[in-house]
């Protein structure tokens, strides 16, 4: 079989059908993650190297950035980036996969897309891409499928395992396949009537997430103006055993998932519909505003601690991933807050022992914890486990804690 991107998706895919007894080829056009993979080395936490290795040891695994190694293969997998450009879907991944997948497709076998993308993407964009380039007509000589993926990296408790799969199929032989593949793995399915459905639903979840993320972090603005503690406030909330899910505030939303699907969706429906989906533009707004607000709360506190000019101080920014461990850093806050902080004259540092120096943003300093610097002010952006937050407060003068992870006479609260 064939898995199409080897990175936080598509890895644990691949690995997950190895351990299944397939035999698999992990296709990615990223040639440094190839080199990786190809050295035996994992490039996300959640697949250590091990599995690669052994992978690598016993012909089970080939990973390459080569599409003609899927000649022959019996189900492919589609786990390739679905980014924004300009506030609109960027498809040219599935394109480029489907197009290149398309030369090897012959009777019988199945695809699989898991890219997260808008209801009818499925149909409407692979389906003529896979057609063109075999030959062969879906649903008669081939199958394909629709299964959102649920990964979440750096998640002990949840993987791709253990959390139920939603599947579908552009017609019912290819949801049978689709749903004996994932079985074949060991995980759960949830079978729903069609792929548009399917699409849908991976949109509902993180468009909910991205709603509810966005209205706390407005109250958590509003709050010090307030002088309320919404830290508090949430715990009390939570005390309540129905009609309340808890959602805390932050620096922004980051990840693949929050900044980017629910623009999927507001596009479709702007689209097809020729309506705005006004609960995703606001939350858009609010979330995209966190940056710049921890930015000016973290000047507002120097300004108030300091007689000399905010031009020239050192900040230490803690935790660069969008999300705690892990290594992630796409669309992750710590940027924006980082670019606006620069605006203002102030020298950056960062410490997050995740982020490989391949993601590490510029004209920012690497600190690696535990060492003779003072700052002026260290900023928690992504409380990683394994910081040493102590050390975080006391070597900064003040510290503005946009996760309350930290307490202390220096210590303010987002």
């Amino acid at each position: 079989m064939v898995v199409v991107g080897q990175g936080y998706v598509g890895l644990p895919v691949a690995m997950a059908a190895l351990s299944a007894g397939h035999r698999v080829t992990g296709i990615d056009t990223n040639h440094w993650k190839v080199g990786l993979l190809l050295g035996g080395v994992s490039p996300i936490e959640d697949v250590v190297d091990h599995s690669i290795m052994e992978g690598l040891s016993n012909g089970g695994y080939h990973p390459t950035a080569d599409f003609s190694a899927s000649e022959g293969f019996d189900t492919a997998v589609i786990t390739v980036p679905t980014p924004l450009v300009d506030g609109n879907p960027d498809l040219q991944f599935i394109r480029d996969a489907a197009t290149a997948l398309s030369t090897w497709i012959t009777p019988g076998c199945l695809v699989i897309l898991e890219s997260t993308s808008y209801p009818g993407t499925t149909e409407e964009l692979m389906v003529p891409l896979l057609e063109r380039g075999s030959g062969l007509a879906a649903g008669r000589d081939f199958f394909v499928g629709y299964s959102p993926e649920r990964i979440d990296p750096g998640n002990k408790t949840w993987n791709l395992l253990n959390t139920p799969k939603v599947v579908s199929g552009i017609d019912s032989e290819s949801l049978a396949r689709v749903t004996d593949f994932y079985s074949s793995l060991g995980i759960s399915v949830v079978p729903v009537s069609g792929t548009r459905e399917a699409e849908m639903t991976k949109l509902l979840e993180n468009t909910f997430r991205h709603v509810n993320i966005a209205m706390i972090n407005e109250l958590a603005m509003f709050s010090n103006q307030l002088g309320v503690n919404i830290w508090e406030a949430i715990e009390a909330a939570n005390t309540k055993p129905f009609g309340f899910m808890r959602f805390d505030p932050g620096p922004g939303v980051g990840g693949h998932c929050l900044p980017v699907d629910p623009s999927y969706l507001s596009w479709a429906i702007r689209d097809k519909a020729n309506a705005e989906f006004r609960f995703v533009s606001l939350a858009n707004n609010v979330n995209d505003s966190m940056a710049l607000y921890v930015a000016k709360r973290a000047v507002a506190l120097l300004e108030e601690s300091k007689t000399g000019q905010i031009e020239g101080s050192n900040c230490l920014l803690v935790g660069l991933a969008y999300k705690p461990n892990t290594g992630d850093t796409r669309e992750s806050p710590a940027v924006a807050v980082a670019n606006s902080l620069r605006s203002f004259g102030i020298n950056l540092f960062g410490l997050d022992e995740h982020v490989h120096e391949n993601s590490w943003p510029a004209d920012t300093g690497r600190v690696y914890g535990n060492e003779k610097k003072v700052f002026d002010m260290a900023i928690i952006l992504t409380n990683h486990s394994g910081t040493d937050l102590d050390w975080v407060k006391a070597s900064s003068g003040l510290v503005l804690d946009t996760r309350n992870s930290l307490t202390g006479p220096n210590v303010y609260p987002l």
